[in-house]
């Protein structure tokens, strides 16, 4: 079992409320008796070498002090980081509240008004009674059950739905895991995730509950491409993304409302500062002291050297990262790195590759707050608890939004690195269980956080955990993907800021009720069936290509005619700039068309994106090609 006295970890869970907790349960204990038979000796032997690391060096994982909230304090911390601060206060909305608003489906504006009407009662009722004890954050089955309290409000009418249908179907199983490892799934990202499982939930149009045969046969998912292509992270521009993570913690809180569970949070820690320059440094302290030498860092210069050092010596090395080093020579290693990495005097190549395994796993387990955040960790560990794969996945993808870029994309390089581990499991002996294992102990245990794990749930949250760690590794590429319901919302918040939406009513409860009114009409469209626009470059020609658009017309087709028109014009641009590959190749991998102004910042577009479709919806945005960033400039 874990120790209580030295690095404490937690591992909360979204525990199933009483009017789903048979199904969820039984389906949750169907899965994790399925991965039985894969072995949790890594898990448990990383646990033992993390304690015996942090006895040797006499460190004190005190609990950290975990303040009990008032009623209505969570609900209060959350508008503020769903971006709705300013209805805590004035009854008079401010007008950048009715904007994020105005964007909101019917669930997500359902969890909004859920938390705005716990929050109005709870400051009622702090004005008449002594305060209420904590209260759990996100209580919506207790919220809703107090609502039916004569405080002169009735409850929202589509939760109210919701609650009665999960009430009728208390002994019915919905989860959905019936999961063909061999068969391709559709992972639909253009409807709300939580709209699709309020279709789901209220047509009983719920598959069977199926076991998972096979720990190491996970089902694959395909993003099926719509008109307007598919959206990564890092294919949106900054001040887009900024809009990205309070839109997606709204509907991972609208889905989990949905799905009936909890959604819990911590208090963001206060970072302890240390005269260390890179182990137990805060991730942004890090970056900010990379970017002074090497302008752009996304991922900490120490991190990129242990990777990249494991990558050239360490993939083919039996047991490479669940072998552990020798901790006296990781410690001295640690301390020759605080002194001479910046300087470049550090000696990589003498360095064992398990010490250089274990140098990683200290590096991320010396954070001062988690990788995965100390206020969303309890989150990233429930997600084992959802019963459909799919629906894990869509959580997972959320919480991936939500989380800040710099632990981001740090996540992001570690996982790459990972995958990489895997794709050589004949030579190294690690498969992808054994590479969760063994890294979910470094992920989710923090010496930072408190103990909470429920006496013989040790073994059961170990495996939820490395499970987790399983699907962010083997789909990483799906869940750096912005939905384009997401990618929707951020070009209505952009035109609506524009016009500054305008309502009669100031009232939340209406508003929150009207603003869907126009939701149930379907637009038609209207389009023409071709136009002619003019795509501009940043690169050698001053002049605009002309671009005649159709139907079929894709972003593809446009860089090969741009491509064609340069190699036809004389234009010898692999010998002058290594600018083109004018070989007669199908794609234009170092050339992106961008989507600028109108209502987006700047979107690098999919390659099969068609153009015509893009133009109706954003028919103010300007065209521009770009060379790839990732290809070196040559001009």
């Amino acid at each position: 079992s874990l120790s209580t006295r030295h690095c404490p970890w937690k591992m909360n869970q979204l525990p199933p409320k009483s009017a789903v907790a048979s199904p969820v349960s039984e389906s949750t204990n169907s899965r994790v008796e399925a991965l039985e038979n894969l072995s949790m000796d890594s898990f448990w032997l990383e646990v033992e070498n993390i304690k015996q690391s942090a006895e040797a060096e006499q460190e004190e994982c005190s609990l950290a002090d975990v303040k009990t909230q008032e009623e209505g304090e969570a609900e209060a911390e959350w508008l503020q980081d769903a971006g709705l601060a300013e209805l805590l206060g004035d009854p008079e909305v401010d007008k950048d509240n009715l904007v994020l608003l105005s964007t909101l489906t019917r669930t997500q504006a359902a969890a909004v008004q859920r938390r705005l009407d716990t929050y109005s009662r709870s400051r009622r009722r702090r004005n008449k009674h002594p305060v209420r004890d904590v209260r759990d954050v996100f209580a919506v089955g207790s919220s809703q059950d107090t609502a039916a309290e004569k405080e002169g409000s009735s409850p929202d009418p589509l939760w109210h739905n919701l609650r009665t249908s999960n009430t009728q179907r208390k002994t019915q199983d919905y989860s959905c895991t019936v999961r063909n490892p061999g068969k391709e799934e559709v992972f639909n990202m253009d409807v709300a995730y939580s709209e699709q499982a309020a279709v789901l939930l209220k047509g009983s149009f719920l598959s069977e509950s199926g076991k998972l045969k096979d720990g190491n046969a996970l089902t694959r998912f395909k993003i099926p491409k719509g008109r307007l292509g598919v959206t990564r992270i890092g294919d949106l521009s900054a001040q887009d993304m900024k809009k990205i993570p309070t839109l997606a913690l709204i509907e991972l809180t609208a889905l989990c409302d949905i799905l009936g569970f909890e959604l819990k949070r911590n208090k963001a820690a206060k970072l302890k500062t240390t005269e260390k320059r890179l182990f137990g440094v805060p991730l942004n302290t890090l970056l900010e002291n990379d970017q002074k030498l090497l302008p752009n860092t996304k991922v900490p210069l120490l991190l990129q050297a242990l990777l990249s050092c494991l990558e050239k010596r360490g993939l083919e090395t039996e047991g490479i990262l669940r072998v552990s080093g020798s901790q006296t020579r990781i410690k001295s290693l640690e301390q020759k790195l605080e002194r001479d990495f910046y300087s470049g005097l550090f000696r990589w190549d003498d360095v064992h590759q398990n010490d250089v395994s274990g140098l990683l796993k200290r590096f991320i387990r010396e954070l001062p707050a988690p990788l995965l955040t100390a206020e969303y960790l309890p989150a990233f560990a429930a997600v084992q608890n959802i019963p459909d794969l799919k629906q894990r996945l869509q959580a997972l993808n959320l919480l991936i939004l939500i989380l800040p870029e710099s632990n981001r994309n740090t996540l992001k390089a570690l996982l790459e690195f990972l995958s990489k581990v895997v794709a050589r499991e004949k030579n190294n002996k690690m498969n992808l269980w054994n590479v969760s294992t063994v890294m979910a102990p470094n992920l989710f245990m923090h010496k930072g956080l408190p103990n909470k794990i429920p006496e013989g749930k040790e073994k059961q949250l170990a495996e939820g955990a490395a499970d987790v760690v399983r699907m962010m590794i083997h789909y990483q590429d799906l869940l750096w993907t912005v939905s384009s319901f997401l990618v929707a919302q951020v070009r209505k918040l952009n035109e609506s800021n524009s016009k500054r939406y305008q309502f009669c009513d100031k009232r939340i409860k209406n508003l929150l009720r009207k603003i869907h009114a126009d939701k149930d009409k379907v637009e038609k469209n209207q389009a023409e069936p071709s136009k002619i626009v003019k795509v501009h470059t940043s690169l050698l020609l001053k002049d605009s290509l002309e671009v005649h658009l159709n139907n079929a017309t894709r972003v593809a087709d446009v860089l090969r005619q741009f491509q064609k028109n340069l190699c036809q014009n004389g234009w010898n641009i692999v010998n002058t700039v290594n600018l083109l590959k004018c070989n007669n190749s199908t794609e234009c991998t170092n050339l992106l068309l961008y989507e600028v102004g109108g209502n987006i910042g700047e979107h690098c577009l999919d390659p099969d994106t068609y153009l015509l479709d893009l133009y109706h919806i954003n028919p103010h945005a300007e065209w521009i090609i770009k060379q790839n960033p990732s290809y070196p400039r040559m001009f």
